[in-house]
């Protein structure tokens, strides 16, 4: 059954009427698709069209997110990738992808099933065969995974939360200000997937890693990130770096997970162009 809304549909017509290779940007948690818009307005301003789908039901705004926050329920790993999939498939031109958090697990699992020409996975969320736990990623991932029955809710962050696991390389002010501007309500399911992935056979939190038409990968750390800490995407490379395509990782310095959004959002933007621009024509 179709799930895209009128708005990603028209995104799409606009892609395949420019002519232009087309990004696709993958948000994770906490987050809508808006939070993409400074990236759009650059990656546009050399020559490529974007678009921004969010996760299936998403609302458009933060207000209405935060007005409605059960609509976030329930929304599971493999039910948004398969959106995104829908997505691709209509777009004449194959994509690059770009993804941050949980959408950089879901970018390289789009990457896995041959979706996209090149890839961008920033402070990307583990899957099964990423073994590190690190301390400061359980502390981040415990307002979900601190209840079983947040497998099934809907839940937000206190500003403590956000500034322990999303912004805690940044001055109180810029945090208070990036929770107030793009914190929304996040769906416990995927954390639950993505901690139980190594246990699991059947986990949703998978990647193919070894399929030839992944394409070129770059994955990109934050090095002061508590939520997904180098440990994690140093053991992500390790898998990834395997398979036939160009598997790079850079790691930039003094940044967390908020490294999308915050005040140093170009400095991550112009890196992942580059590469888009040196790999995926």
């Amino acid at each position: 059954m179709a799930t895209l809304s009128n708005r990603e549909r028209a995104e799409i017509d606009r892609a395949n009427d420019s002519g232009l290779r087309p990004v696709v940007f993958v948000h994770g948690l906490w987050l809508l698709s808006s939070s993409w818009d400074r990236w759009r307005t650059l990656f546009e301003q050399h020559g490529l069209t974007t678009l921004a789908p969010g996760w299936p039901d998403d609302p458009e705004t933060v207000a209405e997110a935060k007005a409605d926050p059960d609509v976030f329920a329930h929304k599971m790993i493999a039910m948004v990738t398969d959106h995104y999939l829908e997505a691709i498939r209509r777009l004449t031109i194959k994509p690059a992808i770009i993804g941050h958090s949980f959408g950089g697990l879901i970018a390289q699992r789009l990457a896995g099933e041959g979706a996209s020409t090149v890839t961008v996975a920033i402070d990307p969320a583990p899957f099964r065969g990423v073994l590190p736990l690190p301390a400061s990623s359980l502390k981040s991932a415990s307002p979900v995974l601190g209840n079983p029955f947040n497998a099934g809710r809907a839940v937000s962050l206190t500003f403590e939360q956000f500034s322990y696991g999303w912004a805690n390389a940044l001055p109180e002010d810029e945090a208070r200000a990036l929770y107030e501007e793009f914190h929304v309500p996040a769906a416990g399911a995927p954390l639950f997937q993505a901690a139980t992935a190594n246990i699991n056979p059947w986990t949703e939190a998978k990647v193919d890693t070894s399929n030839p038409d992944r394409g070129p990968l770059l994955i990109v750390s934050g090095q002061a990130d508590h939520t997904v800490p180098l440990a994690i995407t140093h053991a992500m490379f390790e898998v990834q770096r395997k398979n036939a395509s160009t598997t790079e990782i850079i790691e930039l310095a003094d940044r967390g997970h908020s490294l999308t959004i915050d005040h140093g959002w170009k400095q991550v933007a112009e890196v992942s162009l580059k590469f888009v621009a040196d790999h995926g024509a």
